[in-house]
């Protein structure tokens, strides 16, 4: 049951749109929310280093600005809960940015990160170090949230038989009932017998659903470009995917899947554990 949600923000613009979403999710399924900003002492630290032996920058200024930022995203995240009826707590703390939010999401059900963060305009393929240092060290669910996504529409599942994708299941069986989201579930059909027998699993895994249940396969390409593809089709406004696929070798990693779909989806991305 996702009965708690901790929603984290670096106070830019981009995170603007993981504080919409978060908030928006919490009210949806009535969750108590929580937020975390933390001011980066790495920033700090390096304006402190003589290492060339140049002066020190204005450390004070830039402190205080961070500071400043990150209480104010702790304002807007407020503002919006209450806007849709509900409230949320706010935190500004100090220290290592995944490192914190890590700690902060252990009381809570589910975690909720901007995928881009304060650097997107200059994003490369890759998401941003504070995500994928939170993806990689929680044990926690999450949802990474794209600049552009938006709670409404479908909701789609990626199912590969793995007990990661069993829990994906659960969540979009909650998930969808709550929001009456209509559900699309993927399935890659390149072993035809393997495809049926994973269809007939998540058939009993949403039985309980009410809302309409569509199924897609394909027994072409990537399954990462495919997810992302019968997302995009549907008009989803979330993925809902194991963190790790059958082929998992160790938990430090996300699967190979989950980290594609991640980086490269304009719809926002649950994943399960």
């Amino acid at each position: 049951m996702i009965e708690s949600i901790l929603i984290a923000s670096d106070g830019s613009d981009a995170a603007h749109v993981a504080e919409r979403f978060g908030t928006s999710l919490g009210a949806k399924v009535r969750a108590r929310m929580s937020a975390v900003s933390v001011v980066e002492d790495k920033i700090c630290q390096g304006l402190r280093a003589d290492s060339l032996g140049l002066a020190p920058g204005p450390v004070e200024g830039v402190e205080a600005f961070l500071k400043a930022r990150a209480e104010g995203a702790g304002r807007r995240i407020g503002e919006l809960a209450r806007g849709l009826g509900t409230e949320c707590t706010t935190e500004v703390t100090r220290g290592i940015a995944d490192d914190r939010i890590v700690e902060r999401g252990q009381a809570v059900d589910l975690l909720i990160l901007g995928r881009d963060g304060d650097h997107a305009n200059g994003r490369s393929a890759l998401i941003g170090s504070t995500v994928e240092g939170v993806l990689r060290k929680t044990h926690k669910p999450a949802v990474v949230v794209p600049v552009g996504a938006e709670l409404s529409g479908p909701i789609v599942l990626a199912f590969d038989g793995s007990p990661g994708s069993r829990i994906a299941a659960r969540h979009v069986v909650e998930l969808a009932s709550k929001t009456e989201q209509p559900v699309h579930v993927f399935v890659d059909s390149k072993d035809k017998g393997r495809a049926a027998a994973r269809f007939d699993e998540v058939r009993r895994l949403l039985s309980s659903l009410t809302v309409p249940v569509r199924e897609a396969s394909s027994t072409l390409g990537r399954p990462d470009v495919k997810i992302v593809d019968t997302a995009k089709a549907a008009r989803a406004g979330l993925i809902v995917m194991g963190a790790f696929g059958r082929n998992r070798i160790n938990e430090y990693f996300l699967g190979s899947n989950a980290t594609a779909v991640v980086r490269t989806s304009p719809v926002a991305v649950l994943l399960s554990r």
